[in-house]
Formats: structure tokens, C-alpha cells, sequence
């Protein structure tokens, strides 16, 4: 039989579409972090409190997750190409918008445009990789994204603290965003929504389209990756999106370029244990929930040590924490796993789109309610921030937690329960290593 392909699963053309898409999403890290160590310069700069601090990440994650839903039902319609080009161009636009921001007003629609540009990028580059690579490969390529999005958030951490220290607020930032305007003319060059030839996007109308999220949401195992990604994202988003900075520097007596070599280890503790949990998801699928729970269970217990931690928490301490606290980020990705193995392709990207919601559903729940604790505690800004106001403060992450172990175990639960009843093969299937799509 011939092969309708023009192009091979995994061959270079396929590496050279991956590598342009994911420059793109690695621009889209840099600009979501961005704000990460600049949130004592941007008080500063706006004259705003905690609370005004944590709204402009607040409606960045805000507009992020109300769009993926439908950014997963328009990908099912036009096609990742076309959404990709306009995430980098509205991110392109937003972060200019930034650089010039001197109002709260304007800051607030920059991240906003940001935010709406971000929301087009992730999920379009997972339809990516699911077309381009063989099956068998895609965990590893997907944990693969999740790594080099990394990038983005190293360049974030010490070397944008670096330029803002030597360039300033406009100048940083607006060189940023010309990288946009480069990568925006290498998507149109090289990348293509598909290796097959003949390839043609159905037009899904309005209502397949409600009925393709409505089926991927009716989907047990779309739910478990929903809070999958729930439990396991947000620590690490909201400690490099916001607060780890403030964090390390106001609260634990950090001086900035130590604080900033500790985002960076986050970043290089997520490239080691992207591959390692790729890896372990291929092996085991059965029991990727059971990794989820961990990786949580791990995470709060650290952070209980810091909290509880009389004064100060020594810098080994702080190390571990952010260590511990990265895993998070590869651990969320085995949401998007999950549902991609309890969804035929033909809703994939819809329920991608709701599995990422969960996520930045529960950063941006994070970020505001430590915003609101710590203009209670310190009503006096980030000059009056102590170690015990950020005490109170982050001890907030255990009510998001509380709520996201329940909700695996309630849908791991159903789903394992569905699947023996009623698809003993694929049931049997999972247990024996190998993730198909249930019937």
C-alpha cells in the first residue's frame, strides 16, 4: 500500500516543523515568566500594591485558561499553522505594549493581549507532534516541549534580571519582543499543519464543535488529566510566574542574583526530569496517576518543612524546595497524556484545551489569594514583607492541593472502573504497558 505521507513520522522534515513551532512556544514561556523577577520592579514602577502586583498575572492566567477550550475547538477547525501565527503576533504586540506600559491601566491590557496570545500556542504545538511523530514516540516528545519551554523561562530568571539591572524596564522588554517578529517569519516558512499532502481540515460547524468538547468533557479520562494538571502545574507557575521572587528576596533574605540562580535551577531541575517522566508515563500508563499523587504528595511536604521552618530557611533548604517544587511542571504534563489516550484524534484538541485550564485555573486561584494574604499582613508593600507574612501567605496552596488529590482520586476511581467494565482489552491493555484508545 502507498503511503499517503509526503513526509516520514520522525524524520527531519518533521524535527524541522517541530523546532519552528516550538521556538514559538518557547518565546511564549519567556513571555509568560517574564514577570517573574521584574514583580518588585513593576511595584515600583506602576506604584502598586501586592494585591494590584498579582492582578496583572492573575488576568494573564485568567484569559489563558478561558481560551483553551476554544482554542482547541478552533485548532480542530483551522489548524495549528494559523493559530500559532496569531499567538506570536498578538504576543509580539502585547509585550511592545509592555515595554511602554507607565499605568496600571495599560499594564493590566498588555498582559491581558498576552495572555490571549499565549493561550494559542501550547495546545496547537501538541497537534503538532501528535501528526508528526509515531505514536510510540510522542510522550517523550512531549515531555521533550515541556523541556526546551524551559528556555524560556531560564532566559527569564537571572539573564532578564541582568538586563533590566543594565538596560532598564522599556528597553528590556521591548527587545523581548522583536524576537517575535523573527520567529513569526520562520512559522510561515517552514511549518505545515500536517505530512499528509492532500490534507484538509473538516469545517466543523458550531455544533460538531460543541459536541466534540462536550464528548471529550463527558470523558472520565479527560477529567482525570484536567486535575491531573490541576494538582501538579501550579506551585511551580506561581512560584516562577510571581511570588517565588518576592519570595526568596523580601521573605527568606535572598540577595536578587541568588534568587535568580534559583529560578534558573528550577528550570534546569524541569530538563532532567522532563525525559525521566516521559519516560516513566511510555512504561507504566497504568499508574500515571499514582506519579501525580506523588509528585504532589513530595511537593507539599517540602513546602510544609519551609513553612514550619523557625525564621529563615537555610539555603539548602530553599534548594530542595525549588528542586522539588520544578518536578511539578514535567509531572503536569502527563495531563495532556491522559487525555490524548481516552480521546479519538478527532477531539483531541479539544480536550487538550480542557486539560490545560486546569492548571492555570489553579495558578490563578494561587496568585490572588497570596496577593489578598499578603496586603492583609503586610498592608504596607513589599517593604514591609517578612518571612511570616509570606508563611501565611503561601500556606494558601494547601487548600488548592486539598481540593485537586480529591478530585484524582474520585475520577482515577471512575475511570479504571469504566474501563474494566466495559473495555476489558484496552483495561487490559494498561496494565500491561501499553496505551491504546479505549473503544
Amino acid at each position: 500500500m502507498t503511503d499517503p505521507r509526503a513526509y516520514p513520522l520522525g524524520g527531519r522534515r518533521a524535527w524541522s516543523v517541530y523546532a519552528a513551532a516550538v521556538s514559538i512556544y518557547i518565546l511564549a514561556v519567556f513571555h509568560r515568566s517574564s514577570l517573574g523577577v521584574a514583580g518588585l520592579v513593576a511595584a515600583d514602577r506602576f506604584d502598586i500594591t501586592a494585591a494590584q502586583l498579582s492582578v496583572f498575572t492573575m488576568v494573564q492566567l485568567f484569559v489563558y485558561a478561558a481560551m483553551q477550550i476554544p482554542v482547541g475547538a478552533l485548532l480542530d477547525r483551522f489548524g495549528a499553522k494559523r493559530l500559532l501565527a496569531a499567538g506570536v503576533t498578538t504576543m509580539t504586540l502585547a509585550q511592545f505594549g509592555f515595554a511602554f506600559a507607565r499605568s496600571f491601566e495599560a499594564g493590566i491590557l498588555a498582559r491581558v493581549a498576552v495572555g490571549v496570545g499565549d493561550a494559542m500556542v501550547f495546545i496547537p504545538l501538541l497537534r503538532i507532534v501528535a501528526l508528526w511523530f509515531p505514536p510510540i514516540r510522542i510522550p517523550i516528545v512531549t515531555q521533550l516541549t515541556g523541556l526546551l519551554g524551559q528556555v524560556g523561562a531560564l532566559a527569564a530568571a537571572a539573564p532578564l534580571v541582568a538586563a533590566l539591572q543594565f538596560w532598564g524596564w522599556t528597553p528590556s522588554y521591548a527587545a523581548a519582543a522583536s524576537v517575535g517578529i523573527v520567529l513569526g517569519v520562520v512559522l510561515v516558512l517552514v511549518v505545515r499543519d500536517s505530512p499528509y499532502p492532500d490534507h484538509e481540515l473538516d469545517r466543523i460547524k458550531v455544533r460538531a464543535i460543541a459536541r466534540a468538547v462536550r464528548s471529550a468533557w463527558n470523558t472520565p479520562g479527560t477529567r482525570l488529566g484536567l486535575w491531573s494538571h490541576f494538582s501538579a502545574q501550579f506551585g511551580a507557575t506561581v512560584f516562577a510566574l510571581l511570588w517565588g521572587y518576592p519570595f526568596l528576596v523580601a521573605g527568606q533574605g535572598l540577595a536578587p542574583g541568588t534568587a535568580g540562580l534559583l529560578l534558573m535551577l528550577m528550570t534546569v531541575t524541569t530538563v532532567v526530569t522532563g525525559p525521566l517522566v516521559g519516560g516513566f508515563v511510555t512504561r507504566y500508563p497504568f499508574s500515571r496517576s499514582t506519579l501525580i499523587l506523588g509528585i504532589v504528595g513530595a511537593i507539599a511536604t517540602v513546602w510544609a518543612v519551609v513553612l514550619l521552618w523557625p525564621g529563615r530557611s537555610p539555603l539548602w533548604l530553599l534548594v530542595l524546595l525549588v528542586v522539588v517544587t520544578a518536578v511539578g511542571g514535567p509531572g503536569s504534563m502527563v495531563g495532556f497524556d491522559l487525555a490524548r489516550t481516552f480521546n479519538p484524534p478527532t477531539r483531541v484538541g479539544s480536550a487538550t484545551g480542557i486539560v490545560n485550564v486546569g492548571g492555570f485555573v489553579a495558578s490563578l486561584s494561587t496568585v490572588t489569594l497570596i496577593g489578598i494574604v499578603l496586603d492583609v499582613v503586610a498592608p504596607g508593600g513589599p517593604s514591609t514583607y517578612t518571612v511570616d507574612s509570606f508563611r501565611a501567605a503561601m500556606s494558601v496552596q494547601y487548600i488548592v492541593w486539598a481540593i485537586g488529590v480529591a478530585q484524582i482520586l474520585r475520577y482515577r476511581r471512575t475511570v479504571r472502573r469504566d474501563l474494566r467494565e466495559n473495555d476489558p482489552e484496552a483495561y487490559a491493555a494498561l496494565r500491561a504497558g501499553r496505551a491504546t484508545v479505549p473503544r
